[in-house]
């Protein structure tokens, strides 16, 4: 899966001297926590709502409200925005995007096609593609198996499959043990009896659900 199927495209942008009040607004009426900033079609910048609102005086200030309103006239996103961004490509596997958001600790990623903002990719539309990875919404039964980190190992748990249908299949790193643990959804005829057809096959059922 690519991150052009899960972003949201065509995002809503602001330019580097919307004021700030402008730009808390639009994200209030859109429901947004981040707009990327661009000048002539080019991103240069991501300014979130944490952004805005650390940039604007606290209640407990002395200022007066007409001293206020002067300050937040004069304040633009290009001052509070953050630069360089950290992006992604259109094309690139889904995963590729839930590692930099990791590795780098943001929420949203601004995706391009070339040097064109084309979306956005937040957390959220990684839990959806979560939940498609993992079939959730297709039921069955749910197995987890630790396999011994071998070549065709997998195919001996493929052979226990029928008559039931696989659906989803994710395994994680090396465990304790130098195991895998592996995550399947299997749906269809005998589902239930799935498991009892990996412990037949030697195979290590550790959870069922």
């Amino acid at each position: 899966m690519l991150v052009r199927e899960w972003m949201t495209p065509d995002p809503q942008t602001v330019s580097p001297d919307t004021p700030v009040m402008e730009a808390m607004q639009r994200l209030r009426e859109g429901g947004y926590r981040r707009l990327p900033v661009s000048r002539d079609g080019r991103l240069i910048g991501i300014v979130t709502d944490r952004d805005l609102k650390e940039a604007t005086p606290s209640k407990a200030t002395t200022l007066s409200i007409y001293e206020l309103n002067y300050l937040l006239s004069k304040l633009r996103v290009k001052d509070v925005m953050r630069s360089p961004v950290v992006t992604v490509r259109a094309d690139d596997p889904i995963e590729q995007a839930a590692l930099l958001m990791e590795e780098h600790r943001v929420s949203g990623l601004p995706v391009l096609d070339g040097v064109n903002l084309v979306g956005i990719l937040t957390i959220t539309d990684l839990m959806r593609a979560l939940v498609s990875f993992l079939a959730l919404r297709e039921g069955g039964t749910r197995v987890t198996v630790d396999l011994p980190d071998e070549p065709g190992v997998l195919a001996r748990v493929a052979q226990q499959g029928a008559p039931s249908n696989i659906v989803a299949a994710v395994t994680t790193g090396i465990q304790p043990g130098h195991k895998r643990r592996l995550v399947l959804r299997v749906a269809g005829e005998d589902a239930k009896g799935f498991p009892e057809r990996l412990k037949a096959a030697g195979l290590d059922v550790v959870d069922v659900r």
